[in-house]
């Protein structure tokens, strides 16, 4: 997380919302000396934002190295886009990166795996109900024979949060005029993800 305290606003709820909403991230865990080992994996939020519900390939190494609870991070990537400093219409700026980024942290353990197919209906329920008026998709449109080769194939995991992180870079550091000036910028010549969405963020950082 970026180290500027202006950038990290205390905004856990908003935060743990976007994480809900994002349902996607990086996780990344470490058994040994050697380099972490990293998965992008979708994931289910629980309510009072204390634990996410996931599932990995049998095959993934995260999978094979688990035996027990085990500290783990799950990073989330928002919006991002290159900055600049002609954008903000004043003297001696340079170029930079502004961002969202969210960190959880805590422990990830494995679950009895009779308790997989429940987990994969609350996570396909979860994205399925923003396609409304869509039909929602379930296993049910499975044939049973398909259904349990592909729940062999996988292992269900809980990750307990202990630990809400995050950087909401938006140039809160600058004149808001500045601010705002290279957020008109972002949003009609942004490089970078969702640029119009971080411009927006940039109009109106969290306090």
């Amino acid at each position: 997380m970026h180290p500027n305290p202006a950038f990290r606003p205390d905004n856990r709820d908003e935060t743990l919302e976007l994480a809900r909403d994002w349902g996607f991230g990086l996780l990344a865990m470490s058994v040994s000396d050697a380099a972490p080992m990293l998965s992008h994996i979708p994931f289910l939020l629980s309510e009072d934002g204390s634990a996410a519900e996931l599932h990995l390939v049998r095959s993934n190494p995260i999978a094979r190295a688990l035996t027990g609870p085990t500290p783990a991070r799950i990073a989330l990537q928002g919006p991002h886009g290159y900055v600049s400093p002609d954008w903000y219409g004043i003297d001696g700026q340079v170029p930079t990166w502004n961002y969202l980024a969210i960190h959880l942290t805590g422990r990830l353990t494995p679950l009895p795996e009779n308790d997989l197919p429940g987990l994969l209906d609350r996570l396909s329920a979860h994205f399925e109900a923003r396609l409304a008026p869509k039909p929602e998709w379930t296993m049910a449109k499975m044939a049973p024979e398909a259904a349990a080769k592909m729940m062999r194939q996988v292992l269900p995991f809980r990750f307990h949060i202990d630990a809400v992180d995050s950087t909401w870079k938006l140039a809160q550091n600058k004149p808001d005029a500045a601010r705002i000036a290279a957020a008109d910028q972002i949003a009609a010549r942004g490089m970078g993800s969702e640029t119009r969405l971080l411009a927006a963020l940039m109009r109106k950082p969290p306090e």
